[in-house]
């Protein structure tokens, strides 16, 4: 019997928690794996981790808090606020983490081969291409053809949502039966989304254009 085996990146967020549902769609057996690179908004490890059990998925979180210590950004160090505004206002590159996909895609795929899962997956959209380098369709691209002569175990890495935004994504997620109740965006990590930084209000806009109400509280 062939294998028809996946890994999905999951931070716990609502991109790769529709992934994670799609993936399921089209493989036999799913794997998850989260990093810990010490970002603020960690809670969506968390629901990451419920998300899995409800779905009954092999979910492995590993320490990559290093990380934090050699690329600084708003995301993981206190002295760095997390600003609020659009999602592509200029001011929302501090929440870049230098090289960020790049550390957690590779991981991913080690794990991958070393448990000879064919396929791998991470959740870059188009929304994302303006602000994070490491989501463009050019670097996914490549990165997927380092990948596949990296090591004798040939994994291919797949983006299916390189080219749609996240309203988009909410759409395909509605029709997959995504417990978005079960997911983080806020950049901030409190239990309730500030709805003020760009995060949040780019997964606002995305309910809207999906004609749905977000499930999750909002402190506005």
């Amino acid at each position: 019997m062939v294998k028809n085996e996946a890994v999905v990146v999951l931070s716990g967020g609502m991109d790769s928690t529709t992934l994670l549902y799609y993936a399921i769609k089209k493989h036999d057996v799913v794997y998850a794996i989260s990093f810990d690179y010490g970002q603020k908004h960690k809670r969506e490890l968390e629901l990451a981790k419920l998300t899995c059990k409800k779905l009954n998925i092999d979910h492995e979180i590993f320490d990559l808090t290093i990380l934090n210590k050699l690329a600084p950004s708003a995301l993981t160090r206190d002295n760095i606020d997390v600003p609020e505004g659009h999602y592509e206002a200029e001011n929302m590159k501090q929440t870049v983490v230098p090289n960020r996909n790049m550390v957690l895609v590779s991981l991913a795929a080690s794990y991958a081969m070393g448990i000879e899962a064919q396929y791998l997956y991470y959740g870059a959209h188009a929304g994302d291409h303006a602000i994070y380098p490491d989501c463009r369709k050019e670097f996914a691209e490549k990165l997927r053809d380092v990948i596949k002569i990296a090591d004798w175990t040939e994994v291919e890495l797949l983006f299916p949502f390189i080219d749609i935004d996240k309203g988009d994504i909410v759409i395909e997620g509605i029709k997959l039966g995504v417990d978005y109740s079960l997911t983080h965006t806020c950049y901030k990590g409190n239990i309730k989304a500030c709805g003020k930084c760009g995060s949040c209000q780019e997964r606002l806009e995305a309910f809207e254009k999906a004609g749905i109400k977000d499930p999750i509280e909002y402190e506005v």
